[in-house]
């Protein structure tokens, strides 16, 4: 289904990939597309959206979080063969490098100051990760909410502000804690991980849900889920009780296999 097709008042969003090896959300109110991320290729990026009956021929931007290599692979592909713009931090430009190439248009924004990206209107924040400027970002169109953060060691008052009364969640649960420190990682990777510009746990990401869980939450995605140290079961079983029993729908988002397309 081409995105133009759908209603203009809804959003409509799909994790094509999550995790280490590469990240990238599409979303779209029928009117603007963009992806968030784009860190597999651009011959992978356009198969999963196919999948899903989308098309980058429909994209408007792409939208980047932070530098690392995960969230920017397929951004210079992406941009220069469909000729699209790129959004992000001066910061992130300039930590990018040489890993991005050549792109044509680059549009900087800066977190804590809203913009818009067509008819999307977004509003970047920064979150606590190992990255030159990483950013979290809310999107509101018509009533609803959607709130993505995958990339944080911790949820700082600025996260948990960004996030309040979102319809939507996509938020890092990236491993157990567990498993972590008794799995295959080196030392020095497990600090990394644990620490205040890592990942989030499961534990965390449901400490931050059961604070931000509200009337009209409808959806939340876990998201970032690391391969070796989580499982989806773990995820959501740890998770899960942070919804003391509310009809909000919980999912994961995976590495290998393209999500399904929400609309809110």
């Amino acid at each position: 289904m081409d995105s133009s097709s759908t209603d203009p008042c809804d959003f409509r969003i799909c994790s094509l990939a999550s995790g280490s090896r590469g990240n990238a959300i599409y979303i779209s109110d029928g009117a603007t597309s963009i992806l968030l991320d784009a860190g597999l290729s651009g011959v992978e990026i356009q198969r999963r959206m196919q999948s899903r009956g989308l098309s980058p021929e429909d994209l408007t931007a792409v939208l980047v979080s932070h530098e690392h290599g995960d969230h920017i692979r397929g951004v210079g592909v992406l941009a220069r063969r469909y000729r699209l713009p790129v959004y992000m931090t001066r910061r992130t430009r300039t930590a990018a490098g040489n890993k991005i190439g050549r792109i044509e248009t680059v549009r900087h924004f800066e977190c804590g100051k809203g913009f818009a990206i067509g008819t999307l209107a977004l509003r970047p924040f920064s979150t606590s990760h190992d990255a030159e400027e990483s950013s979290g970002f809310t999107l509101r169109r018509n009533g609803a909410k959607i709130g993505i953060a995958t990339d944080l060691g911790i949820a700082t008052a600025v996260v948990r502000e960004h996030l309040r009364d979102c319809t939507l969640l996509c938020l890092e649960a990236n491993h157990d804690p567990e498993m972590l420190i008794n799995g295959p990682y080196p030392w020095h990777l497990k600090q990394r991980i644990k620490s205040r510009t890592g990942h989030l746990s499961n534990q965390d990401a449901g400490t931050l849900l059961k604070e931000l869980l509200h009337d009209r939450l409808r959806h939340v995605v876990l998201s970032h889920l690391s391969e070796k140290n989580n499982t989806p079961e773990k995820a959501l079983s740890t998770v899960g009780p942070a919804l003391n029993g509310s009809r909000v729908r919980l999912s994961v988002s995976l590495q290998d296999v393209c999500g399904e397309l929400i609309q809110v």
